[in-house]
């Protein structure tokens, strides 16, 4: 049966107390939303709708290159309403699966259990039983374990308060059947809204089936209300990532301070300290060290690279045996040859960087190719920018560039010289020779210092 899906997105999120949609609040850097389209997307519907409300020009925004047909709820007017708006657009004949844009964490494998469950001519509900289920609805069942309908916490007896089964929101039925029941459905309710969950009752009144699909994983049927519970989300969602890591070999020295918000592909033998921070793509070679506070953002890096502590390395590539850091800022565009050297204190932008090459001590390189093993001196800066444009600066293989130097680009240093220190370079350098700029060294016999007037 064709699968079409309706994603309920309207909320306002009150909660939050913030200007930006509930649903485009960031879990693992993406919004929430973005999450539970992923979800869909690996299902494989014909079509998924999602269902917008409060800021829906900012959520069609964000997520414009998403495949989905947007359907704006004007007045939000309970579950039920939000669906009923974006039924009329799918054929009768279809299955409909019913998700929500601020429940992240549900898993692909509960709703294809939940579609399977659906049959043909069954409504499917995924339930789960929670030790407080305080705030859900809570499943009735007769004595013969039957699903009967489904009341709100507000509108539940004591009695029924006392039930543990709760509804997750989360229902599959074909189109045709849920079509019907909402256009029955009216708001005699406490909160003067119409009730997705009344089609249950419904169904069980005409004798459609209704099956009951249980998940032990709480954590992937939990919403977020307030930012409490988006960082309760958060720490499930980067144990998760960190447990799956750590089953395919990463060495993760405390999985309770590690972050991933994108994706990483690690080799063997990978080892990652405390508090870092992947995002975007990451890959890692064989046998990486990754040391305490990094943030690694884009970056690819060959296998035995040593990255120090805090260090920020964004849209670079890293090369075999490098080592960087600690406290170095690698910035984007920057590739760096094997065996490459960045130490501490050193800001490396836009430039290559050639095999065997050091830059260790507290130095800005930028838009700069440097050739092999050069060695670059602490406090060296090259000076790209002259207040309107970029120039480049070239060293090439060989070179020793002194200590407290400054390169005024474009400028190039040829292969083999040697830069002395405190040296400020305007013209090019030519090869195998020795270059420097110093003013005469002078001594003034006799010379006292100035003394405060008594």
């Amino acid at each position: 049966m064709t699968l079409d899906i309706i994603i309920l997105a309207a909320g306002q999120g009150t909660r939050m107390r913030s200007a930006l949609p509930k649903v485009l609040h960031p879990l693992a850097g993406r919004p929430l939303l973005e999450h539970v389209l992923d979800t869909a997307s690996a299902l494989g519907a014909a079509t998924v709708h999602v269902v917008h409300g409060h800021g829906g020009e900012q959520v069609r925004e964000r997520l414009q290159g998403h495949a989905v047909q947007w359907v704006e709820q004007a007045e939000q007017l309970g579950t039920g309403h939000a669906v009923a708006q974006a039924l009329p657009a799918i054929p009768d004949a279809h299955r409909v699966l019913v998700l929500y844009g601020d429940v992240p964490l549900i898993s692909e494998a509960a709703l294809r259990r939940l579609c399977a469950a659906a049959g043909d001519d069954a409504l499917a509900l995924l339930t789960a039983r929670l030790d407080d289920p305080t705030g859900y609805g809570r499943i009735l069942r007769d004595a013969e374990g039957r699903v009967l309908g489904i009341v709100e916490q507000k509108d539940a007896t004591p009695e029924q308060r006392a039930i543990r089964e709760i509804n997750t929101g989360f229902l599959a039925v074909r189109a045709g059947l849920l079509k019907g029941w909402l256009a029955a459905l009216d708001n005699s309710n406490a909160q003067g809204e119409y009730y997705l969950t009344d089609v249950v009752a419904m169904a069980e009144d005409q004798g459609v089936p209704v099956e009951a699909v249980a998940t032990e994983c709480i954590e992937e049927i939990l919403g977020v209300n307030d930012r409490g519970q988006l960082a309760t989300l958060e720490r499930h969602y980067q144990r998760r990532q960190a447990e799956r890591l750590m089953r395919e070999g990463v060495t993760l020295l405390d999985p309770a301070r590690f972050d991933l918000r994108g994706t990483l592909y690690a080799g063997q033998d990978v080892s990652i300290d405390v508090n870092a921070v992947f995002e975007g793509r990451v890959v890692l070679g064989d046998r990486v060290r990754i040391g305490p506070n990094c943030v690694l953002r884009d970056v690819e890096i060959g296998d035995d690279v040593v990255v120090q502590a805090n260090c920020v390395l964004e849209d670079a590539v890293i090369g075999r045996a490098s080592r960087i850091g600690p406290f170095a800022r690698i910035r984007p565009e920057t590739r760096l040859a094997e065996q490459v050297h960045i130490g501490n204190f050193v800001e490396v932008k836009k430039s290559e960087i050639g095999p065997g090459s050091k830059v260790n001590h507290l130095s800005y390189i930028g838009d700069s190719q440097i050739g092999a093993r050069v060695n670059v001196g602490a406090g060296t800066i090259t000076c790209n920018y002259d207040g309107a444009n970029k120039h480049r600066t070239v060293i090439e293989d060989d070179a020793f560039i002194g200590s407290d130097s400054q390169l005024v680009a474009p400028v190039t240093v040829g292969a083999g010289a040697t830069i002395g220190a405190g040296t400020t370079l305007t013209r090019d350098a030519p090869p195998g020779e020795l270059t420097l700029s110093r003013a005469p060294q002078k001594t003034r016999s006799g010379w006292k210092r100035p003394e405060k007037k008594k």
